[in-house]
């Protein structure tokens, strides 16, 4: 077995990582096998990244990998894993839940080891990120697609799959050239959670608190040419998007990068209706087409009324309105009873509280991600 372990320099995770753990109680981790099912293959390499600090207060992280030489070294491999991890806590990784973690405790169980990796608090970069694959636009969420649309910079040109021949010849001949590769591969992967985890900025999009720090009425044409409003909120992000991301939802789009973003939502000028949940304390006019309370329709004639149903119970009304997708700001407005679209009405008051503005962006981002 051999073991490498390098400096990393000024190399840091791309997100404050101390958000959801401790950076010196945290591993980032990566294992390489030569295939998918712990009882029909075999693990040969264990990565980690670290931090590290000296005795002078300096600190870095740095990277450390164990390698089995051969395949009796698999569990001299797991043991020196396992020393040198039970005084962390936290895990960090790419689509371990599915792969590394009950690889390596399959593993674990297999050499009657006393090690229990279940038992670590674990980050799954992959399970945190992929449910934004198409707010991101991406193909897949596999790390080098990610890797890419972040513009970091990989030597290594193997995939996982196409190194487990590779380490087969090895293990035959030692050919430094290709312990080169092995190693290679492994490396880069764990330096590229550095680089991928400053994705975890994507979720915090939708859940941090946001600022609307300017709002203006705007115009803009649709794909016929017609004229329609719209607002325009400039965002202040408590996230860093860490590359430029634009995404279009429901007549909504975004853009943003770093801090910074904007938002712009439709302004429905026309006529719309509120409807009223006790209808059976309504009559509903026909010739007016509206819905009044029984205690103000003594006047109108038993002819002119009729007892209201829930689907004309309402009142109408011509004004500015703004989409919404749940009840967020009442009184809330429909086209029609059994229309699903909800709208609320921008009146010159709401115009005047950012913290409604504020509530309001945060809505329309969380309702893009869920389309």
């Amino acid at each position: 077995m051999k073991c490498i372990q390098k400096s990393l320099g000024s190399l840091v995770p791309n997100y404050p990582i101390e958000n959801f753990c401790i950076p010196k109680q945290t591993l980032f981790i990566d294992i390489e096998t030569t295939g998918l099912y712990a009882k029909s293959s075999s693990l040969y390499l264990i990565g980690c990244i670290y931090y590290y600090q000296e005795q002078d207060g300096h600190s870095c992280w740095n990277s450390i990998q164990w390698f089995a030489t051969n395949y009796e070294d698999e569990e001299n491999v797991l043991r020196a894993f396992a020393e040198f991890a039970k005084n962390y806590h936290y895990l960090i990784h790419f689509n371990g839940n599915q792969f590394d973690i009950p690889y390596l405790d399959h593993k674990y169980e297999q050499y009657h080891i006393d090690f229990h990796i279940k038992e670590f608090e674990g980050i799954d970069i992959y399970r945190r990120i992929s449910p934004y694959k198409a707010f991101l636009k991406l193909p897949d969420c596999k790390q080098k697609t990610i890797e890419s649309f972040l513009a970091a910079e990989r030597e290594d040109t193997y995939s996982g799959g196409e190194l487990i021949e590779i380490y087969h010849d090895y293990v035959l001949t030692h050919d430094e050239e290709k312990e080169h590769f092995l190693l290679l591969h492994n490396e880069e992967d764990i330096k590229g959670m550095l680089e991928v985890v400053a994705a975890l900025n994507i979720p915090d999009l939708f859940y941090n608190p946001v600022k609307v720090v300017k709002v203006q009425a705007n115009y803009y044409n649709d794909i016929h040419q017609k004229r329609f409003p719209e607002i325009v909120m400039t965002l202040k992000l408590s996230c860093c998007l860490p590359a430029e991301i634009s995404y279009g939802a429901n007549d909504c789009y975004f853009v943003g990068h770093g801090h910074e973003g904007k938002l712009r939502v439709p302004i429905y000028e026309e006529e719309m209706k509120y409807f009223y949940s006790n209808y059976k304390d309504y009559y509903y006019l026909p010739n007016e087409d509206i819905a009044i309370h029984k205690s103000v329709a003594s006047f109108v004639d038993k002819e002119y009324r009729e007892q209201a149903l829930a689907s004309n119970c309402y009142t109408r009304k011509a004004s500015s309105y703004l989409p919404q997708w749940d009840v967020v700001f009442t009184p809330f407005f429909k086209r029609d009873y059994k229309s699903k679209e909800l709208f609320f009405e921008l009146t010159d008051e709401f115009k005047t509280k950012r913290e409604d503005f504020n509530r309001y962006a945060q809505h329309v981002l969380q309702m893009m991600v869920q389309k």
